[in-house]
């Protein structure tokens, strides 16, 4: 019989990599149930089980394993071929980043970019939860972080590093001030920009305070209402220096001996870039941009 549930063969992959229907299910921009429907076509396509399940774990099965070594390198290959085809004769790049970033550092900067090149288009994609170049047809993204995401077939690359600060309202930062930080942060509303993010964690372990999620900490994954949030007192959430207007203008307080130290802003591009393509034109100005501040 011949196999036709290629496009589920594709979802198989992304669950593979993660191991988890959800987070596939955000890379694909699908629903949960979608995606579980998918693989379920998938195995009846097949005749044998991919994945074996238990109420928390996922699984891959032997013959699992078997389909994703085939399959996992074919799509790699396709992808890359029809990222090498679009640099030939593009010069329109879609950039996927935060409107925050987008907005405070790299906006100023823009201007100098289409100077030196006007034959090239830039089109920038907002994005919020953490980026996938397949999902959104982007070129390349800008995410922070530690830059330690399993791309394994894309480059990342530190633009310049930015540590992420304990930010509050500036009056919480006076009781900060007055009271010593380990007698405020256990009063205080933690604002998380996803689910499953350790970035706050790992700062308790920086501060050497002891770290438990609170019932009430919230997920605002959109940056620039997580600032506003947090100047209008409903919590403390971790930000760089890209808010230092806020800082200087006492809108906002940070609370700077401690920081995430190994943070920053990385560029994400497809593996083996064509030389002088509009990506690679981008990319190069990019950094150039970082080193001249």
């Amino acid at each position: 019989m011949r196999f036709r549930k290629y496009d589920s063969l594709r979802s198989f992959v992304v669950v593979a990599r993660h191991l988890n229907m959800g987070i596939a299910a955000q890379e694909m921009n699908l629903t949960k149930g979608a995606v579980s429907h998918q693989i379920q076509q998938l195995e009846n396509e097949l005749g044998f089980r991919v994945f074996s399940r238990s109420k928390r774990q996922l699984d891959l099965t032997g013959k699992g394993s078997d389909l994703l070594e085939l399959v996992q390198p074919l799509f790699e290959r396709v992808e890359q071929k029809i990222f090498s085809l679009r640099q030939q004769n593009s010069k329109r790049i879609t950039i996927g980043m935060a409107t925050y970033f987008a907005s405070r550092w790299l906006s100023p900067r823009l201007m100098h970019f289409i100077t030196q090149h006007p034959d090239i288009s830039l089109r920038i994609q907002p994005l919020i939860d953490l980026m996938d170049l397949r999902s959104y047809e982007l070129d390349l993204a800008i995410r922070w972080g530690k830059g330690d995401w399993n791309e394994a077939d894309f480059e990342v690359e530190l633009i310049f590093p930015c540590p992420a600060m304990l930010t509050t309202s500036r009056a919480t930062g006076l009781r900060i001030e007055t009271e010593g930080i380990e007698n405020v942060i256990s009063d205080l509303t933690l604002l998380h920009d996803r689910d499953g993010s350790e970035a706050w964690a790992e700062w308790f372990n920086a501060a050497g305070i002891e770290w438990s999620p609170g019932p009430d900490d919230l997920v605002i994954p959109d940056p620039n209402v997580r600032v506003q949030a947090v100047i209008d007192g409903q919590g403390a959430a971790l930000y760089d220096f890209l808010v230092d207007d806020e800082v200087a203008t006492d809108r906002l307080y940070q609370y700077r001996p401690v920081s995430l130290d190994d943070y920053g802003y990385h560029l994400v591009y497809p593996r083996g870039l064509a030389p002088a393509s509009a990506i690679d034109t981008f990319r190069d100005w990019i950094m150039q941009e970082a080193d001249t501040g």
